[in-house]
C-alpha cells in the first residue's frame, strides 16, 4: 500500500523546490560569469557570450516549467479522494503507483514505494482518465487494472 497522499504530495513539492534552486543557481552562475568576464553582448553562436546567453534562456525556461509545475501541485487538495481518477488522484494499478499531478517522474517514499507523478498531459493519464477502481485500460499495448484510486 502506498503512503499517504500528504506525504507524497511534500515529496514532490520538495523536488519541484529542489528543480527551482538549481535552475536558479545556474542562471546566476552565468550572469556572474558573463560580468566578470565582461564580454560585449553579441549574439554571434561562435561568441562565448552568446553561448553563455543560449545557456541562460534554457535554463530560465526550465526555471520557469519547474514555477509552473509547483503552482499546479499547490492547487492539489491533499485531503481530498476521488473515486475517479481525475487531477490530484493516486491511482494504484496492477503495474505500477501514478500521481496524477506534475511530470516529476519517479518518487520513491519513506516506506520504499514508487509512485510516478505524472501530469494530465501525459498519454497513460489520458487513457485511464475518469476510470474508477476495478475497472482496466490499454496502454502501450497492455492491459492494466485499477485497484484503488485515492
Amino acid at each position: 500500500m502506498v503512503a499517504n497522499k500528504e506525504e507524497l504530495f511534500i515529496k514532490c513539492l520538495d523536488t519541484v523546490n529542489r528543480q527551482i534552486d538549481k535552475y536558479q543557481k545556474d542562471m546566476d552562475d552565468i550572469k556572474e560569469s558573463m560580468e566578470n568576464n565582461d564580454v560585449h553582448t553579441d549574439y554571434d553562436e561562435d561568441d562565448s557570450k552568446g553561448q553563455l546567453l543560449g545557456d541562460f534562456e534554457k535554463y530560465a525556461e526550465y526555471f520557469d516549467n519547474s514555477r509552473k509545475m509547483k503552482e499546479k501541485l499547490s492547487r492539489i487538495d491533499q485531503k481530498h479522494y476521488s473515486e475517479v481518477i481525475d487531477f490530484g488522484s493516486v491511482v494504484e494499478t496492477s503495474e505500477n503507483y501514478y500521481f496524477i499531478s506534475a511530470a516529476l517522474g519517479k518518487i520513491v517514499l519513506k516506506e520504499g514505494s514508487i509512485v510516478y507523478a505524472i501530469s494530465t498531459d501525459a498519454p497513460i493519464y489520458q487513457e485511464m482518465k475518469g476510470k474508477k477502481t476495478g475497472e482496466s485500460f490499454s496502454f502501450n499495448g497492455k492491459e492494466h487494472k485499477i485497484l484503488e484510486v485515492h
